[in-house]
């Protein structure tokens, strides 16, 4: 199917959805605590981890047309729409995990096709078995799928692991997008008091990707990945004078896999603009350049912007140029929006 996008746009890269109903996968496969739904309110429902309540989510989460009068309300053109990332279940068996997959990318499929001018579609794959996670990356290109989200680690394993390599370049020869989302934050069973998973193991998380693919050398191995990284980037941008400190001072430590100077690659990656700050969202187009960062909300949660775009648009430091490519040109690019 060929779309052609209107131009001067608001396109918002970072939301998440979910059916209004999901099997029960925990009797179907027999283990495990799988995600279902408990509609215990009118428009809200329990996500039920076994038998403990994960997070309350509102109707705006799985029902599409609330979503598009809100998108409406918010005067958002065109969301990208992804999984929640707790819906990964890379813990699962192998196929177990390919039958989740497959359940939310159908689901997401039906919607674009929908709504092909409203919704963009980023895509999950079982990322515990990189050559079943390449057959779904192939069959969602197929039903029209822009792109892959992948959590920041994978059962604890860093993406520097020779495994993902494939995945990586089958990414960049399917001229796929990929969306790095901070997920199994490391250490949260230490930090459990406060929500500082969330407000301070996401940021760790992300940085840790991101560190983890520079010093690597998956930039540099597959040039051609266009890839993005939820909330900023998290805390690597702001870091990158403590992380390049680094690679001088211990270089026998740093740069074992990469030689080159980790500052080199700001510039390199897109990271969304969903900062809750706008003097960090004016520091982080400082480093990487305006042309990298593209809006992103994480709607419909209430640790994401409560209204899509605000931040952006009124942000006194930006100019109106700068605004319009983070709305409409730089997720353009990365999507390869026609």
């Amino acid at each position: 199917m060929y779309i052609c996008f209107k131009k001067n746009m608001s396109i918002d890269i970072h939301t998440h959805i979910i059916p209004a109903e999901l099997p029960d996968f925990s009797k179907q496969f027999g283990y495990g605590e799988f995600i279902t739904l408990h509609h215990h309110l009118p428009n809200k429902a329990w996500m039920m981890q076994g038998d403990k309540k994960f997070r309350e989510i509102d109707i705006n989460c799985w029902d599409v047309s609330v979503r598009l009068e809100e998108m409406d309300k918010f005067k958002i053109d065109i969301q990208v729409i992804s999984t929640i990332p707790v819906m990964f279940s890379y813990w699962a068996k192998h196929e177990d995990g390919l039958v989740v997959s497959r359940f939310l990318n159908d689901h997401i499929a039906e919607i674009i096709n929908q709504y092909p001018k409203k919704f963009v579609g980023l895509a999950t794959v079982p990322m515990q078995d990189v050559s079943l996670a390449i057959k779904e990356l192939e069959r969602c290109k197929t039903l029209g799928f822009k792109g892959v989200q992948i959590g920041s680690n994978v059962n604890q394993k860093n993406l520097t692991e020779q495994e993902f390599g494939e995945f990586f370049a089958a990414c960049e020869s399917l001229d796929m997008a990929l969306f790095i989302h901070p997920w199994q934050m490391m250490g949260q069973e230490y930090i459990s008091k406060y929500w500082l998973p969330w407000l301070v193991g996401m940021p760790a998380e992300t940085a840790r990707a991101i560190a983890n693919m520079i010093f690597s050398g998956v930039f540099d191995k597959h040039p051609n990945l266009r890839v993005c990284f939820a909330h900023g980037g998290g805390s690597f941008i702001p870091t990158i004078g403590r992380i390049e400190h680094g690679w001088e001072c211990r270089p026998d430590l740093v740069a074992i896999d990469n030689p080159n100077n980790p500052r080199n690659y700001l510039g390199k990656f897109w990271v969304d603009s969903h900062t809750c700050d706008k003097k960090l969202l004016k520091y982080i187009i400082d480093e990487i350049g305006v042309d990298k960062v593209v809006q992103g909300s994480d709607y419909p949660f209430p640790l994401g912007e409560a209204v899509p775009g605000e931040l952006v648009r009124t942000a006194n430091n930006l100019s109106e140029k700068e605004k319009h490519i983070i709305l409409d040109e730089a997720p353009r690019k990365w999507l390869k929006l026609e």
